[in-house]
């Protein structure tokens, strides 16, 4: 078995679009959630989202590129160049995949084409409207951009997507079927059929994303992409690559339970798979990113198999959700938040769960509240649970 490492990073967030811009925010608290610009939401009950910002689509493509990539192509495509060149990698084309996550697919390209069709009566469509909306579209474009032959698909398993296509990833290099892999995950949900299906479910907050706290009202949407490289550690060290972390463990698992009732036996069971797969003793962990969706349901089921999972070693283990500066990002979210997690591990710095008010007594957690912790910790997992009762947890060790 290979030791598998992270030599590249690149994100496209609401807190900027560089890695390095979006530490920069993430490690000082500040939040990406603000009203929404894109489309007018007068009329919903929820009026902010974690939106993408100053991000230039002539700066990154031409316009025969354009007609081809909904958004959420464009932040995946533009967060995995930023990683490659990060990694500074030369790849083994033959053996080198491309794996990627996400929830909705080209959810912006759908909503334009049927308002269109349905509003406006208009019965022709784009002839590139299935390239532009079909789930694969990253994993595709960034295996042609880089000529990359290795294994090369899309996981659509919710909010779980991105850890799922990830850990994926992270066994097909390390049982050795590839070399190295790029794999994270992308999405932009912010259009007005979609925005119109999450306020008829009532548990977007009217104002802000409060993760664990007593006084949270809510998730936040938000928009992006974060895309890794993985290798194997020996041609990561013979060239000389910067290594973020090893990412040593995967865990999955489903509820079985209910579409969007999460059950923290569920949870819990993922995590301990996570640990198992990673060799890692439960007391080895220092940092949990959580799913932290700040919902009246999640927070407390999360605590609860947190504690299932860690026992009385919950109580030395800090954790926050980063939900609360770059939003709820569907299925890019596990991908966004291992982000978070490498680069906190990386630089000694823990990031905090921001607009946290209030200690929840059903929450009995150590949170990182509203400032970065300075902290050197062995390993830390990042959660994500999905509607559906999906369950995918990455565990990561300092290298």
């Amino acid at each position: 078995m290979k030791r598998v490492v992270i030599t590249g990073i690149g994100v496209v967030s609401a807190l900027g679009n560089t890695a390095a811009d979006f530490w920069e925010s993430l490690s000082a608290g500040r939040s990406g959630i603000a009203p929404i610009t894109k489309l007018d939401v007068s009329t919903m009950r929820f009026q902010n989202a974690a939106e993408v910002k100053n991000f230039n689509d002539n700066e990154h493509f031409d316009e025969k590129e354009l007609l081809w990539l909904d958004p959420f192509s464009r932040y995946g495509i533009v967060a995995a160049r930023e990683a490659v060149a990060d990694s500074g990698i030369e790849f083994h084309k033959e053996n080198t995949g491309v794996i990627t996550g996400n929830c909705l697919g080209g959810k912006m390209t759908e909503d334009e084409l049927f308002y269109k069709l349905y509003a406006e009566g208009k019965q022709r469509h784009q002839p590139v409207a299935i390239p532009r909306a079909m789930s694969n579209a990253v994993s595709s474009h960034v295996s042609m951009e880089f000529g990359l032959m290795g294994a090369t698909f899309t996981t659509s398993t919710a909010c779980s997507s991105a850890n799922h296509a990830i850990g994926q990833a992270f066994w097909l290099v390390r049982q050795g079927t590839l070399d190295a892999a790029i794999a994270g995950g992308s999405e932009a949900p912010l259009c007005f059929g979609h925005l119109k299906a999450w306020e008829s479910m009532r548990v977007v907050s009217p104002d802000t994303c409060r993760p664990f706290s007593k006084d949270r009202s809510g998730m936040i949407l938000g928009e992006g992409a974060a895309m890794f490289v993985l290798e194997d550690s020996e041609k990561a060290e013979a060239r000389g690559a910067t290594i973020y972390a090893e990412i040593v463990g995967a865990g999955m698992s489903a509820d079985a339970h209910h579409l969007t009732m999460p059950l923290a036996t569920g949870a819990a069971k993922a995590m301990k798979m996570a640990l198992k797969d990673g060799n890692l003793q439960p007391e080895q962990i220092g940092y949990v990113n959580a799913h932290g969706t700040a919902t009246q349901a999640n927070d407390p089921m999360e605590t609860a198999a947190i504690r299932e999972t860690f026992g009385t070693h919950t109580e030395k283990i800090a954790v926050s959700s980063t939900k609360s500066m770059h939003g709820h990002t569907l299925g890019a979210a596990g991908a966004i938040e291992m982000a978070a997690t490498v680069l906190g591990m990386h630089n000694n710095l823990l990031p905090p769960n921001a607009n946290f008010n209030e200690k929840d007594p059903e929450c009995d957690l150590d949170i990182i509240a509203n400032e970065a912790r300075p902290a050197e910790i062995e390993a830390a997992i990042s959660n994500s649970f999905a509607f559906g009762g999906l369950n995918a947890v990455l565990a990561f060790k300092n290298y």
